[in-house]
């Protein structure tokens, strides 16, 4: 069975077009109009080995708060969608992972229930053309919007760049640990039966 989403939303702000698989090799053809969040999203994809297509126009005249946001709202859906009822993968999922300074820890939870724990700390506002405090914005719309628990926690790191790409590839880590499959779960891995 395909483990694949393709999600389209458009508002007064955005219009965005993603596919996504699961079961990937790590291709990302990313357009969001803002490069370094490309460069993220590229990273994300990669190294958790999702095959991740994104287009987004967004109200860039504004600012990038728009574009960010529901490109992780878009994301949560498609993750949501792409897992369909749980059944048979680990559920959780982890990664520390080291870049330079940077050394970032990524925790989450397929539980169908939202809550993000993000300690980070930029001492830059922006990264490229990406402002800093719009990548909590993204991890809350993901985590929102796929009902996933997501504590990221940034244990070491000075550089703005390092810091946000060891986070992003970290994420991608351990959403690959927790959608993977285990022969030994037959049914959902929870008590209740369910993961909703």
């Amino acid at each position: 069975m395909s483990r694949t989403a393709n999600v389209k939303r458009t508002t007064k702000e955005t219009d965005i077009v993603l596919s996504l698989a699961i079961d990937g090799t790590g291709k990302g053809e990313i357009k969001s109009g803002i490069g370094f969040f490309d460069h993220m999203l590229e990273g994300f994809a990669k190294h958790g080995l999702f095959d991740l297509t994104l287009s987004v126009n967004g109200d860039l005249h504004v600012d990038g708060h728009h574009t960010v946001e529901d490109t992780g709202i878009v994301l949560g859906q498609a993750v949501r969608e792409a897992v369909g009822d749980k059944k048979g993968i680990r559920r959780y999922g982890f990664f520390i992972l080291p870049m330079d300074d940077a050394l970032c820890l990524c925790a989450v939870d397929l539980c169908g229930r939202p809550y993000l724990d993000f300690s980070c700390e930029f001492k830059t506002e922006r990264v490229g053309t990406l402002d800093t405090e719009l990548v909590k914005e993204f991890f809350q719309a993901v985590s929102y919007s796929a009902g996933m628990n997501i504590h990221i926690r940034m244990l070491s790191g000075e550089n703005a760049h390092h810091m946000t790409e060891a986070m992003f590839k970290a994420f991608g880590k351990a959403l690959d640990m927790a959608t993977g499959k285990d022969e030994r779960i037959t049914d959902v891995l929870s008590t209740k039966g369910s993961l909703s």
